[in-house]
């Protein structure tokens, strides 16, 4: 799951001047450009994936969907690592998570196993990314560079790598929070509903996330005279 430290700009394109105004820019592709890196990623991770589901599931049930997902996301990550020799961050958290929930549900057959894959799925991502959060590589700057393109200054800035580290640590919040909300669903709620709350809890987060994210993201900037531009 390991990827390149997260788009540092070379230091023979910034010259002698790593610490001038160069060092205190961030860079993105452009909205087409962005919009097209994020888009393969998600597609590659999460829609590719729910395609195997559907199709499996629609043959021989919940857990031939769940196999399905399972082998095309563990196929896509070995064609990107034949292809580009790398494994995006996030085909990674998707491959790990999918064959926990798969091994889960064809091992049981248990609809109550089918719904505890949900909070179980919550609890793996919070222990991916509180796992990193105080390294020097936090997943959140992983993922950054990864699906966003974003391209750091040449030189580390303090504020802005205490940041990564700090959001990461947010997101492993969310999933904790999630999965104890998802938990506590299962022993109060029946099956249906809990399917319901685990969607709209698996959704509600990550856009909540992202949006308080990104405002944290642009008072950091703003704190630290950092300045984002597309390229």
């Amino acid at each position: 799951m390991r990827s390149p430290t997260p788009g540092r700009l070379a230091d023979a394109r910034d010259g002698d001047d790593s610490h001038g105004p160069r060092s205190q820019v961030l860079e993105l592709p452009r909205p087409w450009r962005l919009t097209l890196t994020a888009g393969w990623n998600l597609a590659e991770s999460l829609g590719l994936p729910v395609a195997g589901y559907l199709a499996g599931a629609a043959i021989g049930g919940q857990a031939a969907g769940m196999v399905a997902a399972t082998c095309v996301v563990w196929l896509t990550l070995i064609a990107r690592k034949l292809v580009t020799r790398t494994v995006p961050g996030l085909l990674a958290i998707s491959a790990i998570v999918l064959t926990l929930q798969t091994v889960l549900v064809v091992a049981t057959g248990s609809t109550l196993i089918f719904l505890l894959q949900f909070p179980l799925a919550n609890v793996a991502l919070c222990v991916l990314f509180a796992r990193t959060a105080p390294t020097r590589e936090p997943l959140i700057a992983q993922l950054a560079a990864e699906v966003a393109g974003l391209r750091q200054p040449s030189s580390p800035h303090p504020g802005l790598d205490r940041f990564f580290r700090e959001a990461t640590w947010l997101w492993a919040g969310i999933f904790a929070a999630s999965a104890a909300g998802l938990a506590i669903a299962m022993a109060t709620a029946s099956a249906g509903v809990v399917l319901l709350l685990a969607i709209a809890v698996t959704a509600g987060g990550a856009v909540a996330g992202a949006a308080l994210s990104a405002v944290w993201f642009r008072r950091v900037l703003r704190r630290c005279g950092l300045h984002l531009r597309f390229t």
